[in-house]
């Protein structure tokens, strides 16, 4: 069980990354909450982020991701170096991202991500 969530974080990141509005709705759930520094919003104003291009990633570096099983709920956190132009402007952060995802029919959903700067 903890494999396929890893995995599916893992694809969550790859079709955010590739601003795939399809992949991203398929992952998360629509009431999905993200939480960045300086903003928190659902799944459809993060899809905009990345499909306007007001969020580009340049580079991710993931230094380790670790999941936790809790019943039909899993969390998982992302540690990562997250480069990205942000409006144009180049960015990099070290952030651990807290993702919670709940089992549905066996499967995988995404219902709260969260970007926490770490400063050391």
């Amino acid at each position: 069980m903890e494999n396929k969530v890893l995995e599916t974080s893992k694809k969550f990141w790859q079709v955010m990354e590739q601003a795939d509005e399809a992949g991203m709705r398929q992952i998360a759930d629509p009431n999905c909450n993200f939480v960045h520094i300086g903003i928190s919003c659902k799944l459809d104003k993060e899809i905009e982020f990345y499909t306007s291009g007001a969020f580009q990633p340049t580079e991710i570096k993931f230094n380790d991701r670790k999941a936790d099983i809790f019943g039909d709920t899993a969390v998982v956190i992302t540690d990562c170096n997250y480069g990205l132009l942000l409006d144009g402007k180049p960015t990099t952060h070290h952030f651990a991202v807290t993702e919670v995802y709940v089992n549905r029919e066996n499967e995988w959903k995404l219902i709260q991500f969260t970007f926490t700067a770490l400063v050391y």
